[in-house]
């Protein structure tokens, strides 16, 4: 196809505004679905994402639209809208020149609007404003357009007002796409580069690329080389998403499309790497995308030993998909070989431990979260530390360093006392207040991940009434009095449960922890005292009583001493007892534990 007919979008916006739903109309409407075929939510193809309500993964379609009697495709890309899942956004974005910003007519701008607009105008986007759901009865489209140009820098006229529901204003839009988003550039001459932005693999075909034309033009049957991998192969089927796979013979310069190589090994794609012709040694492979760097760790164990090789199998495939997700191997005493896995965010973790036991049937077992530290010894080395048992003597610290975030909170401003108490209690740091609409604020702080990655979100939607969102950047790391906390079970420490945190919260998350403890670990025929730890200082204790046999039952009366020679040598076998006992926590006790440390 003629590239100056050939559009490139997505679709961004905060979460529920109504990103999937349009897609559906614009399905519709250029009848690239039939009408009996159609379904809700056609791009949220995964099981998860139509449970959960929330876009997953960035979906693409080819769509045909006629305007003036010129047939345009129009290559829509349906991006997430969660701040975990910004990693695909920006990806999206990599293969698009425009961009819809949606809006919701009744929630107006929140936090993530803000986000994605700036990644958008970053990735030099031609943005087009849209105000989605003025059908809903509190739709309040013109204070939301004023909304836009305060927040955003967005002329309010250059907005569209639109239903995706009832499919008001959505042919309006599809016409501002082809005046207003410019055909991608590229030399149609030159050698085939192609941008690979996302992969899926399938039992039956292999590895499906995902790809974008940058330069030249990709024919079935051409012999192709991945840059990065260096491996070559042969275009076995290229094709189109409508949204389903449909061949074609060619995929020409700017047009968005699939490929398939017949290509088994997972290693040899790579998320970003550039796809060449195979004889072509001069063409420079593209820039691709930044590597996305994981925040937040935890482990993830088979239940069954013998499931490790298919884990490591199911963790490998899940990466080709989800390249933001990492994973190396580890081993813990307590639950024997498994995997650290790093992810974006709390909800990314939760969405990938729910596709492995999916899609791969394993039982698995998963460690409490934790952020990445930085670390810097007194020999002036740098290290990353990913869990609390890399962290070595404190003898050899110069500085522990956390990773602090830029968050910015959209509310109503009679939230703001309640969202500011929060802040300062989870350390954070005031930076900005800013007024964005009629009753409506955007709070700026600065604060560290880890006070953020657990609970916060749920607290500020309960400070607020639910009326509030949230979104935050990493800034860098930064120095603190963090330690390392220590948790011992009969004297012997338990790597598992080590933790890092800031020393004013050591001693209630150490008491926290051996609360729980001491209700899931069985007693014994001993005292067993379990304490948390600070370097060679104990800051909380908590014992269980030991299991003890009534010696003295046999004694009716009589004198005391009798009674009292029995309890002695009863004290002094428990002693010995003790000094050669071992003490099993049960694995339930073990998960116990994780919850309410992630809880505190």
């Amino acid at each position: 196809m003629n590239r100056e007919q050939i559009r490139n979008f997505s679709i961004i916006a905060h979460i529920d505004h109504g990103k999937s739903t349009l897609a559906d109309r614009f399905l519709e409407l250029t009848r690239t679905v039939e009408s009996r075929e159609h379904i809700a939510q056609m791009l949220d193809s995964m099981d998860l994402e139509r449970e959960r309500g929330i876009t997953i993964k960035a979906k693409a379609a080819s769509m045909d639209w006629e305007k003036d009697g010129v047939i345009y495709r129009l290559n829509l890309i349906d991006t997430p809208g969660h701040v975990d899942f910004n990693y695909e956004v920006e990806r999206a974005m990599q293969a698009c020149e425009g961009a819809l910003l949606l809006i919701d007519a009744s929630q107006g701008v929140e936090a993530q609007t803000v986000h994605n607009t700036l990644l958008a105008e970053q990735a030099k986007l031609r943005i087009i404003p849209v105000i989605n759901k003025i059908d809903l009865p509190a739709a309040r489209p013109e204070e939301v357009a004023e909304e836009i140009e305060n927040a955003l820098a967005i002329e309010a006229e250059r907005a569209i007002l639109c239903s995706a529901k009832t499919g008001a204003g959505v042919k309006e839009i599809l016409d501002r796409i082809v005046d207003e988003i410019p055909p991608p550039q590229g030399n149609p001459d030159a050698p085939l580069r192609a941008l690979i932005y996302d992969a899926e693999f399938n039992d039956y075909r292999g590895v499906i690329i995902h790809l974008r034309v940058i330069d030249g033009a990709l024919n079935a049957g051409d012999k192709i080389r991945l840059a990065a991998g260096g491996t070559r192969h042969e275009a076995i089927e290229i094709g189109v998403f409508r949204p389903q796979l449909v061949p074609r013979k060619t995929l020409d310069t700017g047009e968005v499309g699939y490929l398939i190589a017949n290509i088994k090994s997972l290693q040899d794609v790579r998320i970003g790497d550039t796809i060449l012709r195979d004889k072509d040694t001069t063409s420079k492979p593209l820039p691709g995308y930044r590597p996305a760097r994981p925040m937040v760790f935890c482990g993830i164990f088979p239940v069954q030993n013998g499931d490790f090789d298919s884990l490591r199998t199911a963790l490998t495939r899940l990466q080709l998909n989800d390249s933001a997700f990492t994973f190396a191997p580890e081993t813990s005493d307590a639950l024997g070989f498994g995997f650290r896995c790093g992810f974006l965010g709390l909800l990314h973790m939760e969405i990938v431990q729910e596709r492995l036991e999916r899609e791969s049937g394993i039982d698995i077992v998963q460690t409490a979260p934790n952020v990445t530290y930085e670390l810097l010894t007194v020999d002036g080395a740098t290290k990353l530390i990913r869990s609390p048992s890399e962290v070595p003597d404190p003898t050899l610290i110069e500085e522990l360093r956390e990773p602090v975030v830029k968050l910015d909170i959209v509310s109503p401003d009679e939230h703001v006392g309640a969202i500011m108490k929060l802040a300062i209690e989870r350390r954070g740091r005031f930076l900005k207040q800013e007024y964005i609409g009629k009753g409506r604020v955007l709070l700026g702080y600065r604060i560290p991940l880890s006070e953020i990655i657990f609970d916060f979100f749920d607290k500020l939607k309960s400070v607020t009434r639910g009326y509030a969102t949230m979104d935050y950047e990493l800034l860098g790391f930064v120095a603190d009095d963090l330690v390392k906390m220590r948790i011992l079970v009969n004297g012997e420490e338990v790597d598992a449960l080590s933790a890092i945190a800031h020393r004013s919260h050591v001693e209630p998350r150490g008491r926290a922890i051996l609360k729980v403890l001491r209700k899931e670990i069985p007693r014994h025929l001993f005292k067993v005292a379990l304490q948390a730890a600070v370097g060679g200082k104990i800051v909380a204790r908590e014992d269980i009583s030991p299991v003890r046999k009534d010696v003295t039952a046999k004694c009716y009366g009589g004198d005391i001493s009798r009674k009292r020679k029995l309890l002695e040598k009863q004290k002094a076998g428990k002693k010995r007892m003790k000094m050669v006992g071992n003490v099993e926590i049960p694995q339930k006790a073990f998960l116990a534990v994780l919850s309410a440390g992630s809880d505190d």
